[in-house]
């Protein structure tokens, strides 16, 4: 019988000694602006990928010199919530070094462009300190959970979000290459008795997605989801999930091993099971994925391939318990609400439309600059909606005077016809 091929991606993990690679190393060879293809690869699970301007690849070639390498850098913001103060960093960053914007991702988080190697371990350390991280954006983990951002839809929000954080924290991985790397932590010589408790060695097969919606709102497309979480309220007070695993939109023109697949609905959980399931689930994938074809390696495939019956009957059996019958629910919409919005709280919110997700000031719309401004005095927060929107939350009567007059002076609100 032949030996399984895996993919060449297995193999750079398993040699990587937890993430770290070679990437301390590469960060520090001052003679070029790239990184090697094996920590390219890594650096991914750290937050950033590699790219180059490709508008220059032609006439830097003739020129005999390398590509003009710079990194993207995704910043993790569970449930999109974001403070003012954060808010300003990254637009601050994105000026000392990025190329003078930024962009808010269908994940509800944000992404740099264009910082230059020399730069990225700084960045990241800028990052950090103003309690965002970028570990586990990208790579073949979970990435940022996702959660309904908006307030005025549910009173059960908030409870939602604090159950979408303690996901994301629990699904963070155990490494200490991270803090090694890029916030100066003790290095480590030998990785003997260093373990990733939910992950292993070798992580997951490929990149998985989690994310919670609150009814009536289905914003975060939940069907499309690796997991997901869909609240139940019952007499006002959140009393668990119906759970969705499977879900997966992506596919490769021409090849039909490659589709798109809805979610099914597993059953319902009480809240306080969401995190043991969370990570079960993520473990089965871990067992279960396909690891010899990255093009096949998502959760949808592994269920696909056994069935939801057999995903069912083997998460209950590591639970230890049966998961209940899924409970009523109703979903009415999928897009956010622009413009001002009454909450419960007896305040105010205001949607603003973000075309592609881009932070960017073009001429007569200054929508970078008027952002800033907003947050230099909002006192509430600045939510990413899974649109690509902001959402500026927590506005009194008096403040919202003060943001009406800052997108009239700017000229957001005449963009905001939609």
């Amino acid at each position: 019988m032949s030996e399984v091929k895996l993919s060449k991606n297995e193999s750079i993990k398993v040699a990587s000694n937890y993430l770290r690679g070679t990437i301390a190393e590469g960060l520090a060879n001052k003679s070029t602006e790239f990184v090697s293809k094996d920590d390219e690869q890594l650096l991914k699970f750290h937050g950033t990928y590699q790219q180059d301007d490709r508008d220059v690849r032609i006439e830097r070639k003739r020129a005999g010199l390398e590509k003009a390498f710079s990194f993207m850098i995704r910043v993790r913001v569970p449930g999109g919530v974001s403070t003012t103060a954060q808010w300003l960093e990254m637009d601050r960053m994105a000026s000392e070094y990025g190329n003078e914007n930024f962009k808010l991702t269908t994940r509800q988080a944000y992404q740099l462009h264009g910082v230059i190697k020399r730069d990225l371990k700084q960045t990241i350390k800028e990052i950090n300190d103003t309690a965002m991280d970028t570990i586990a954006a990208c790579g073949d983990v979970n990435r940022n959970v996702m959660c309904n951002p908006n307030p005025a839809l549910s009173s059960i929000h908030g409870e939602t979000l604090k159950v979408a954080q303690a996901i994301s924290d629990h699904l963070t991985p155990a490494t200490g290459a991270y803090h090694e790397i890029w916030l100066d932590g003790e290095k480590v010589e030998s990785s003997e008795g260093e373990v990733e408790p939910i992950y292993g060695k070798t992580y997951l097969p490929r990149k998985f997605k989690i994310c919670m919606a609150i009814p009536p709102s289905n914003d975060v497309d939940i069907y499309s989801q690796c997991l997901g979480f869909i609240a139940i309220e019952e007499g006002g007070k959140l009393v668990g999930f119906n759970v969705t695993v499977g879900g997966g939109m992506g596919m490769h023109h021409g090849q039909e091993k490659t589709f798109p697949r809805i979610a099914d609905i597993l059953g319902f959980i009480p809240v306080d099971k969401a995190v043991e399931v969370s990570e079960e689930v993520v473990k089965i994938q871990r067992d279960f994925g396909d690891r010899t074809e990255r093009k096949h390696a998502r959760l949808k495939y592994t269920i696909d391939d056994r069935g939801i019956e057999w995903f069912k009957k083997e998460i209950e059996g590591r639970l230890g318990y049966k998961i209940d019958e899924a409970r009523p629910f109703e979903f009415k919409s999928n897009g956010d609400t622009y413009g001002w919005i009454k909450t419960e709280d007896c305040k105010s919110q205001l949607t603003i439309f973000v075309e592609n997700g881009r932070i960017v000031d073009k001429e007569g719309y200054l929508l970078r600059t008027g952002l800033r401004e907003i947050a230099k005095v909002h006192k509430g927060d600045m939510r990413l909606s899974s649109n690509q929107n902001i959402i500026i939350a927590g506005v009194d009567t008096e403040e919202k005077i003060t943001i009406d007059t800052l997108i009239e002076k700017y000229g957001i609100a005449g963009n905001q016809k939609r």
